[in-house]
């Protein structure tokens, strides 16, 4: 990377957000815990201290040496950031009298300062902060407040060599409404970036590294026919070719026709992919196992011996490569101390040290957005980028209680109708997951003059952003009824369908 902005991440649910507003302007950031600032150099355009749940004025307040980097590069504090520069400067902050949180109007503008070039008089932030800044410190000058606190905005007064901004607003969210615009007069005006980190540069930049990095040797790589997988395992394809290869496992719990599709669609794309048909061992290990937590433990088990087992085919594997993408990377980092591991699933069910390859992770620094800008710029197939999210364990979490081969039958077949639906009716690129869940219930029908005893299937559909939070999809109610006579007319064994209107929190997006 030619130019990175440093986040110290002090712990703020709006860390991720600060990273992403920064990418939006086609300007490279990197979040890294609060004590764990890189050693400064001429890539490091400059540093930005997060939010965080903690008070300046507490005893286990998150600290940092602010004379490493105050002074050597431009520095952006906001919200806790701008109160700890406040508080080590000789500024005074202590308690609200009332917690300000919500929207707020900005007053009282320094007009002249590039920082607020082009900001309305009157823009509205949004504030979240218990502490507030009473007096800036000796040296600082005020730039603007509120209508309810003083101090919203201030800088360094020519006392640093590289200026100091501090905010106690968050530009970073969208109700901030001019919030970018303020993140770009610090980034580019102020700071002097180039703001050509695109995903174009992204992937010519990153294939350039893994030729320099792997050279001729072989990478294994397991595919899920998900997005992340996908572009990864294209960036190394254009990077070392036919030295890469690829299994794409069919544990009987994919789609309808999910396999031989998928490996259509990478064939179409000159990957090197071995399918393998795994089912009966799947379907013989997840026998009689109905505990969640069970089945994802059987079929990360038996995903790994499948994946051995074809391993041990291939001569001078040296590389495993592996879809990790951005927030994998950021969850398995706590700002109060080391690395933890990163969560199971995305490390291809963990695989076994004796393997002993190194790992490569094209995708490691990207967020999912970001992995289907770059994926549109190596010609992925839009059918592959637009792909809802599916869990690793495929349809055996939504089948609750044990999984036969019939019930994952009954299920492709209820979820095809409902997923052709979607597309038909113009409806999928507008929710962001759907799927389709067989309960372990039945119910009396009737149809024609017979008496039914047969199956219940839920229709769930969300919309999101991350997967963190979710809203139920409002999917018109004609839609519903035509998808729930389709199901029921031909799929032999089901007999009642319902749709799911819970939100996440307190449900989860998936049953199980």
């Amino acid at each position: 990377m030619n130019e990175k902005i440093v986040i110290l991440d002090f712990g703020s649910q709006y860390t991720q957000l600060i990273a992403r507003r920064i990418r939006e302007l086609n300007i490279y950031s990197e979040i890294v815990p609060y004590n764990k600032l890189p050693k400064l150099d001429s890539s490091i355009k400059a540093v930005i201290l997060s939010g965080s749940p903690f008070s300046v004025t507490d005893e286990n307040a998150l600290q940092v040496n602010l004379d490493e980097f105050v002074g050597k590069v431009p520095v952006l504090g906001i919200c806790y950031g701008a109160q700890y520069i406040a508080n080590y400067y000789g500024g005074k902050v202590g308690r609200s009298e009332k917690r300000e949180y919500g929207k707020a109007k900005l007053s009282g503008f320094e007009m002249a300062d590039p920082f607020l070039n082009d900001i309305s008089v009157d823009s509205q932030v949004w504030m979240s902060h218990g502490d507030t800044i009473m007096e800036v410190p000796t040296d600082f000058k005020l730039l603007a407040g509120t209508e309810s606190i003083p101090v919203a905005a201030f800088k360094s007064n020519g006392n640093f060599e590289k200026p100091v901004y501090c905010i106690q607003f968050h530009p970073e969210v969208s109700h901030s409404l001019e919030g970018k615009k303020l993140l770009k007069n610090f980034l580019v005006d102020i700071a002097g970036c180039e703001a050509n980190w695109t995903p174009a540069s992204f992937a010519e930049n990153t294939i350039a590294e893994l030729k320099a990095k792997i050279g001729d040797q072989k990478v294994l790589m397991g595919l899920s026919g998900g997005v992340d997988s996908t572009v990864g395992a294209m960036l190394l394809h254009k990077a070392i070719g036919k030295n890469l290869f690829c299994f794409f496992i069919d544990n009987g719990l994919l789609r309808k026709n999910e396999f031989e599709e998928v490996l259509k669609s990478y064939e179409g794309m000159g990957l090197n992919v071995k399918g393998v048909d795994a089912k009966n061992e799947f379907y013989t290990e997840l026998k009689e196992v109905t505990d969640p937590e069970g089945k994802r433990k059987v079929i990360g088990r038996v995903f790994i011996e499948v994946f051995e087992k074809e391993a041990g085919k291939l001569d001078g594997i040296e590389w495993l490569g592996q879809g990790t993408i951005y927030p994998d990377v950021i969850e398995s980092v706590s700002v109060h101390g080391p690395s933890v591991t990163i969560k199971s699933h995305h490390n291809v069910g963990g695989l076994p040290d004796h393997l002993k390859l190194q790992i490569v992770e094209p995708l490691r620094m990207l967020f999912k957005d970001e992995v289907r800008k770059v994926g549109a710029e190596l010609d992925i197939p839009k059918e592959i980028l637009g792909r809802h999210p599916f869990p690793g364990p495929g349809l055996g979490i939504r089948i609750l209680g044990d999984i036969t081969p019939e019930k994952v039958n009954l299920l492709q077949q209820a979820d095809a109708i409902f997923i052709n639906n979607l597309k038909k009716h113009d409806l999928y690129d507008k929710v962001w997951q759907a799927g389709t869940v067989l309960l372990p219930v039945q119910s009396v029908g009737v149809m024609g003059d017979e008496r039914t005893y047969e199956k219940t299937v839920v229709l769930r559909s969300v919309n999101s952003v991350d997967g963190m939070t979710a809203e139920w999809s409002k999917l018109p109610h004609d839609f519903l009824a035509t998808v729930s006579s389709e199901i029921i007319n031909n799929v032999k064994g089901i007999n009642r369908v319902v749709y799911d209107i819970s939100t996440k929190p307190p449900a989860t997006i998936e049953w199980e």
